[in-house]
């Protein structure tokens, strides 16, 4: 790993934290986490996570209630270490041409293609009898649950209710590996996750992440997004695999972007001398900048080889670096993300 950067020095500040799912890609949210815990005036205060998110929101809690900000690094390394040597010997690898080549896609593998194609006919349900999920095994290694409920951290993690389309947000006491599992659950891949009676698919399909509980049972008035899925792409997909992953961008961005916008509309009309009004009033949003997910297609995020996952963290920890060389010294003051722009032509 590289050498820390040199921290900046000002005031401390009370921040909120939401991740968004994206598979293998959220080791770019791992790079953005390494460079903000160096940062001792940023004082974590909540984290909502979904998906890819929801497992560097409880890696981060758990590791953060060992050893502080140290304790929270190094437990994301391991944990992505583990996401790594795990997926080793699978036969979900890049072809030997884009191995050449240094392409980061899956879309000439012929495993890949092959299980993509299974996914669009073939029910988890008709594979698999048992249902069981290869990621149970990493999340009870790597995770120690006990210190999520313990941790200083408040966290959110966003599933969806098979039933009721709805989504579940599970707080620290409550995150369980079946939660984290519900909350990357892809139904095309994998059997829904039954949870006291209820099943659940991935959260990305009602919070991605769920921006709300941060607002409601937080104490800090800043939330920083690290979002994965690129919102906006200048060409028009044209190849089938190309529409696919816009489509899932766009799906996954959807529940997100609808709530940043019924923010921007709270915001205008709440009642700042009401309590919870004052909350969302005095609300100032951030996003750090994920340039290096419009170059990587959807199969990358199948992608789990050690040197993609460490090319991922450097690209977040470059982004984390030019968000607080840009906003450091406005953390606290002013919100740099403008969503009013989201209420042109509502």
């Amino acid at each position: 790993m590289e050498h820390a950067a040199k921290t900046i020095s000002r005031d401390p500040i009370l921040v909120d934290l939401a991740l968004q799912g994206g598979g293998s890609h959220g080791a770019f949210t791992w790079g953005v986490l390494d460079r903000f815990l160096e940062e001792p005036w940023l004082e974590i205060d909540g984290v909502s996570g979904t998906s890819a998110g929801a497992m560097n929101a409880a890696v981060l809690a758990a590791g953060y209630a060992r050893g502080g900000a140290q304790g929270a690094r190094a437990a994301l390394e391991n944990f992505w270490r583990g996401v790594s040597d795990a997926a080793r010997f699978s036969p979900l690898q890049r072809g030997p041409l884009d191995i050449l080549l240094g392409r980061w896609t899956m879309d000439n593998s012929p495993v890949y293609l092959m299980a993509d194609m299974m996914s669009r006919v073939i029910s988890p349900y008709t594979l698999s009898a048992s249902g069981k999920n290869p990621l149970r095994d990493l999340l009870n290694e790597f995770i120690d649950f006990d210190l999520i409920a313990k941790s200083p951290i408040n966290v959110f993690i966003t599933a969806t209710n098979v039933h009721t389309g709805r989504g579940r947000i599970f707080r620290n006491d409550a995150v369980t590996p079946e939660v984290l599992l519900a909350s990357a659950c892809l139904p095309s891949m994998f059997q829904a996750v039954e949870i006291e009676g209820d099943h659940y698919w991935d959260g990305g399909y009602s919070g991605n992440p769920t921006l709300t509980p941060l607002v409601r049972y937080c104490k800090a008035d800043d939330m920083i997004l690290i979002p994965i899925n690129p919102v906006e792409r200048a060409e028009t997909p044209r190849t089938a695999s190309e529409i696919m992953n816009r489509l899932n961008e766009i799906s996954f961005n959807a529940v997100a972007l609808k709530e940043l916008r019924m923010i921007a509309m709270l915001r205008k009309v709440v009642d700042a001398g009401d309590s919870e009004g004052a909350e969302w009033a005095k609300l100032r949003l951030h996003r750090v900048g994920n340039d290096v997910m419009n170059t990587l297609g959807a199969s990358s995020k199948m992608i789990t080889e050690w040197a993609f996952l460490t090319m991922l963290r450097d690209e977040g920890r470059k982004s984390a670096q030019a968000f607080l060389d840009a906003h450091a010294f406005e953390l606290g003051k002013k919100s740099t993300m403008d969503i009013d722009v989201l209420l042109e032509g509502v």
